[in-house]
């Protein structure tokens, strides 16, 4: 845990204030028993009021010094955590966004919302509790010894009994509360993966009946977590009962044996009250003491799941960023290309070679599982090569930023994501500045003119969370207007055009042949109607080139392509 404290150097100055504040508490707080002994034992036993009302009005002032103490010490440790909590989420947030899709796979969705949610949170409670308790606690505790000593050194011997037996408690419970900290940690990752795949997949959920089944794996999910949650309550819950029983014990022993030394006139009654006080300071300050210890193990495995997140280096490093010369355009090469997925007995793509020019499309089919996302994906770098290279206008994009990278690409993903917001805030999420001029003209050229105008409120129309009150082809649609808006070197569009309809689609290709003249143009389809047009097509099979070539071209060379084409096509659309 101490190492997210670096992100505490903001707040050195409040962290400051906060121990200063809690040793005048902690002063004011040991003062008063002294005083009441005074009271007590100079003021009633003698009956002297004038000196029970000076002691009585400085008590006052004491206890008014200790309340806004603890005003200042509960607002600047709050100012403390809270800043420290904002700041460690966006740490972990500007570090996950630079993950590749590798280090997304391996650390996994749900994990990621509960380390950048629930784990900052506990670590954002234990930083109150030790500001505040952390200095109080031992203060409290050595203080309070120290005062119970010079008031009585003899009857201070009862301590020497409760205090070993309520560090044994603390102890034992702290170690065996330690692996089941952990363990609701990783369950409540359960719970949450569980509760996202529900909550996502609801529509296909409700298709095939299995909401009952759902609903089991939530419960057995929730029950999972409750009862690793129930034991460590209940292991919690064992040390308050313990901690009071020591307490009472320890008040009997101090009165028991107090009044024999009052009795002996060895001792006064107000330093027996004293005592007594000072007997509930040292243990109070031992019950906040064992709640730190309590809390501290749980943060610690929040924190080491953070820490992890931050420690993890993206397998993709940033390259320097270098000017690019004004006369290449978007020129695509792949050079012998390989790649495999983590874990997998083959590769993905083998020995790809193959160049795409400005102003041409170059279309990229083949067989399910035959490699075409995963050789776009590499294209932008969501994931690098494992041997051969990738160049844009001369340049291998690993020597290139990510940001200079991608901002030369327009990418339509095959599954279509709309944010929530308006319908043109999700066309300018491609280009920010885009004036509404260039927003309409993007959806139009997407062939999304129509259906916007039909809504209500036009472009202004809210688009729910996740686009689920658009149809697959709008959000097709909308995707690719994205894209446009921006007017990249590049195109890449993966499989997006497969909710639409054949007259859309015609249209649209139609259109986007006239919008990008200037740019590259790459196409991943299932369909054969959809990359027919194109000035070269690829084809993939098992992750290997098949051919490359133009429909002719490939009808006549390339057995793959013409069963792909006999599959989809009539013999007359063949001819």
């Amino acid at each position: 845990m101490s190492k997210l404290f670096r992100y505490l150097k903001p707040y050195r100055v409040s962290i400051v204030l906060v121990l200063v504040f809690v040793l005048l508490q902690a002063l004011a707080e040991l003062y008063l028993p002294t005083l009441m002994a005074d009271i007590v034992d100079k003021g009633v036993v003698q009956g002297d009021i004038p000196y029970i009302m000076q002691v009585g009005v400085l008590m006052l002032l004491v206890t008014v010094g200790g309340m806004i103490c603890s005003i200042v010490v509960s607002y600047c440790s709050a100012k403390v955590s809270l800043g420290f909590s904002k700041t460690l989420r966006s740490k972990v947030f500007s570090h996950v966004e630079n993950f590749s899709l590798q280090e997304f796979d391996k650390i996994g969705t749900a994990s990621l919302i509960t380390r950048t949610t629930n784990d900052i949170t506990q670590v954002q409670q234990v930083l109150v509790m030790m500001l505040r308790m952390m200095i109080m606690a031992p203060m409290m505790c050595i203080g309070g010894l120290i005062m119970a000593v010079l008031q009585d050194a003899k009857l201070s011997m009862v301590f020497i009994v409760a205090i070993p037996v309520l560090a044994v408690v603390i102890f034992l419970i702290v170690r065996k509360g330690m692996p089941l900290f952990r363990a609701m940690q990783v369950k409540l990752d359960q719970l949450n993966r569980v509760l996202r795949e529900g909550l996502t997949g609801i529509r296909v959920v409700r298709a095939f009946n299995r909401t009952e089944h759902e609903k089991r794996r939530f419960d057995q999910a929730n029950l999972d977590l409750t009862d690793t949650a129930m034991k460590v309550n209940q292991l919690m819950a064992a040390m308050m009962p313990i901690m009071m029983l020591l307490f009472n014990f320890s008040t009997i022993a101090i009165v028991w044996f107090g009044s024999i030394r009052i009795d002996n006139g060895e001792m006064q009654i107000g330093a027996l009250m004293a005592f007594i006080q000072y007997a509930t300071l040292i243990l109070m300050s031992l019950m906040m003491a064992s709640m730190m210890f309590i809390m501290v193990p749980r943060a610690s495995v929040s924190a080491t799941r953070i820490n992890e997140v931050l420690e993890t280096i993206p397998d993709i490093e940033d390259g320097n960023e270098v000017k690019q010369p004004a006369q290449k355009k978007g020129v695509v090469v792949f050079e012998d290309v390989s790649f495999h997925y983590p874990g997998a007995e083959k590769p993905a793509l083998s020995n790809i070679s193959f160049q795409a020019r400005p102003g041409e499309v170059t279309a990229i089919i083949g067989g399910t599982g035959s490699g075409k996302s995963t050789l776009v994906n590499l294209i932008p770098r969501f994931y690098d090569v494992d041997q051969g290279s990738i160049q844009i206008d001369g340049m291998d994009v690993r020597e290139m930023s990510q940001k200079e990278l991608r901002a030369k690409i327009g990418f339509v993903p095959q599954k279509a994501v709309l944010f929530s917001g308006t319908i043109a805030e999700n066309i300018r999420y491609g280009k920010e500045d885009a004036t509404d001029k260039e927003v309409k003209h993007a959806a139009e050229v997407a062939q999304a003119e129509d259906f916007i105008t039909e809504m209500k409120d036009g472009y202004d129309a809210v688009i729910a969370q996740g686009g689920n009150n658009v149809s697959g082809g709008q959000k097709q649609r909308l995707s690719i207007a994205r894209a446009l808006v921006r007017k990249p070197a590049i195109y890449i569009f993966d499989d997006s055009f497969s909710a639409l309809d054949f007259k859309t689609d015609a249209r649209l290709r139609a259109a986007l042949k006239e919008e990008t003249t200037a740019s590259t143009l790459l196409i991943v389809a299932q369909r054969v109607s959809t990359v027919i047009d194109a000035d070269q097509i690829i084809v993939l099979d098992e992750g290997k080139i098949a051919g490359i070539g133009n429909h002719q071209d490939l009808m006549e060379t390339c057995t793959v392509y013409r069963e792909i084409v006999s599959s989809q096509l009539s013999e007359e659309e063949i001819a």
